[in-house]
Formats: C-alpha cells, structure tokens, sequence
C-alpha cells in the first residue's frame, strides 16, 4: 500500500505560511491527529517501521511539525499505582479497554469537590523549569524542511483541562457561579502556560511559523456556555494569548470542539488567523456554513469527520466525501487538510489511506 504524492512545487513551510496568508499554493497544507492504534496499524500498511514516526508523516504529506520545551524540573505529582500522571497538570489517567484497543480516560479528579485552599495550594509549573535551547535546536532541525509550531490544543484550554483535573461538571459550575477560588486556579495555569509560551516564542522566533491554541466551547448542538459567560470570563484571558502571538508577529490557530462558530467573530476581533477542528456534524460547523457565515476571514483546518465515511463509510465513500469537502474549503485558499480530531482506531486503515490519496489527488490548486 503506498500513497502516491501530488506534485509539489514549493517546500512545507512556504506552503504553510502561504496557506495562512490566503495566497495560492500548489497544494493544501496536510495535518495529521491520531489514536495509537490507527496510528501503528497505518505504519504496517504503509510499510514504515513501527518507530519511524517522521518516515509516516512524509508519506502522508504532513507540512508542520510541532515544538515544545522539554519540563526539566523535579516531579510535582506522587505516582499512583495503576494509574497515569500527568506531570504538568495533575490530572490521572486510568487504561480502559475496547473493542477496537484502548485509551487512557481521565478519572480520580484531584480537584473534584475542593475547598479554597485545595485550589490555592495544589502545584502549577514554573517557567523556568523548561529547557528552552533543547526547544530551539529542535526547531532548527525541523525548519529546515517543514512548517513549525508550539503550543497545542490544550493552551489555555480553560474548561477542558481544568475538567482533567477537577471534573468537567465542577469547571462549568465554577465559571457560571464565579467560584473566586477556582478561577484564581484557572487563571494561575493559564498564566504560567502564558509565560512559558512567551520564553519559547522568544528564543525560536525565527522559526516558528504559528502558534496553536485551544477552548472546547460546543457541544454537539449548542454552545456550551453563554457568550456573556465567556466575554466576562474566558475572553481576557485568551486576548493575552492571542495578543502575544501578534507580538511575534505570528499568525495563530484555534481548536475548538462542537458547535464553537458562536464564537468566531470573537476570535476574529481579537486576531485570531484561523480555526481548527471544524466537526461538520456539529450544529453550524458544516464547511458551507462556515465559508458563508465567514469567508475568508478566517483560515479553517479540519472539517474531515472522523465519526462520517471515514469512520463507517467505504474508501470510496471517504475520496467522495474529501472530494466534496474540498471543493468548498479550498475557494479562497487558507485551508489546512486534517481531520476533525484524532482519528480513532476503529477507522479502517484503508479508510485513511483513501483521506490522504484525496487529500494529494483532488487538493491541488490550478
């Protein structure tokens, strides 16, 4: 099995800065998010050894590679047996099992139910114990032939990686009931995530070419707090993240889960470059609706359903259904090929290969 490339006429990182400037490009910019065992069943297919994760991301065409700095300081969190620790954030993981593999889920929330000074003492990072230059010289390395970028989807990530720590239910009634406490908690992580942000942009800004960021606002059919909850709350926060980005003179992406379009025009205001994940099952997320509702003032990355055709459907269903969505993404330019989240390991590997064949047979640009 062997994906056959489109043609290429300009390196990965001329294609990703492009992409973000809406300028043409001789193809859409790839993306790549996945499960472990769709991922190791893939590299079989392909023939690329189990270890060799660069050797997959060429053969799929994937024109980014992601940095961050390594934590170098001492352990913040005790072990727990049977479990697994998160060392940055806290939050513990238990392995379940399914039919398809398994996957780590969050469990044993340490903040669940806490009192004031639960939340006031329990351990957050400190920037300075991060090792930067070992962030610098792997972006040099990754410079030299893709696209590079830090931060991720979970920065800030207010609601969903507190949910990892104090349960999705205590988060969300902790912001409606303004739970001084717990806020000033959310607001300690999302400042050191600030400043460790800040000392990696600054010593590889010469080659890093966005800057990724996260907030699941939706649920499948509906926002998932009110927007005045979010312009009084969450919005200040993230406008220090975006306007540090544009310090950098660096265009910046979002993940948002769901139905999130409602909060778009606040990205925009605050200079957000794109969005990401874009799941058209969601209610207003579909890619017409996105293109209409905001054209090409944003950059979108996703929009291929991991829970459609490629999940259930046949690969000539998938090649359909990417052909279709391209079609609609690709006018204007500024669109990111990906799926709409990691791809889950009861995907057919074939079903993935077929995404990325259309991904290089029908996203070039005449």
């Amino acid at each position: 099995m062997k994906i056959v490339k489109a043609k290429e006429t300009m390196g990965a990182r001329e294609r990703v800065q492009k992409t973000f400037a809406h300028e043409k490009t001789d193809r859409v910019t790839i993306g790549y998010d996945y499960n472990e065992g769709i991922h190791r069943r893939l590299k079989e297919a392909l023939g690329i050894g189990e270890t060799d994760e660069e050797g997959l991301l060429r053969a799929l065409g994937v024109d980014y590679r992601g940095i961050s700095a390594p934590y170098t300081g001492k352990p913040l969190f005790p072990e727990i047996p049977n479990r697994q620790r998160n060392q940055l954030e806290g939050c513990v993981m238990r392995w379940v099992e399914h039919g398809s593999g398994g996957y780590w889920d969050f469990c044993d929330f340490p903040l669940q139910d806490a009192d004031d000074e639960a939340f006031a003492v329990f351990p957050v990072p400190n920037p300075d114990d991060f090792d930067y230059g070992a962030a610098l010289e792997t972006a040099k390395i990754y410079g030299k032939d893709y696209g590079v970028y830090t931060g991720g989807p979970g920065i800030p990530d207010i609601i969903n990686s507190n949910g990892r720590i104090m349960g999705m239910e205590d988060v969300l009634c902790h912001l409606q009931g303004q739970d001084e406490a717990a806020l000033a908690f959310m607001r300690r992580r999302a400042d050191f995530q600030l400043k460790s942000l800040e000392r990696l942009l600054d010593k590889c800004k010469d080659y890093i070419d966005f800057v990724w960021f996260g907030e699941d606002l939706g649920t499948q059919h509906s926002p998932m707090i009110s927007r005045e909850l979010y312009l009084e709350t969450m919005k200040p926060i993230h406008r220090k993240f975006f306007d540090l980005a544009k310090a950098y003179g660096k265009p910046s992406i979002v993940h948002t889960c769901g139905s999130s379009s409602w909060v778009y025009e606040d990205f925009i205001e605050m200079g957000a470059s794109g969005v990401d994940t874009l799941q058209p099952e969601a209610a207003n997320m579909a890619p017409e609706y996105l293109k209409a509702r905001f054209g090409n003032r944003l950059c979108y990355r996703g929009c291929i359903s991991t829970a459609g055709p490629l999940a259930y459907g046949t690969p000539q269903e998938v090649r359909e259904y990417v052909q279709r969505t391209l079609e609609i993404m690709m006018d204007g330019y500024g669109y990111h090929f990906a799926p709409t989240h990691q791809i889950q390991d009861n995907t057919p590997v074939e079903n993935v290969t077929a995404m990325y064949q259309a991904a290089h047979d029908f996203g070039v640009y005449r």
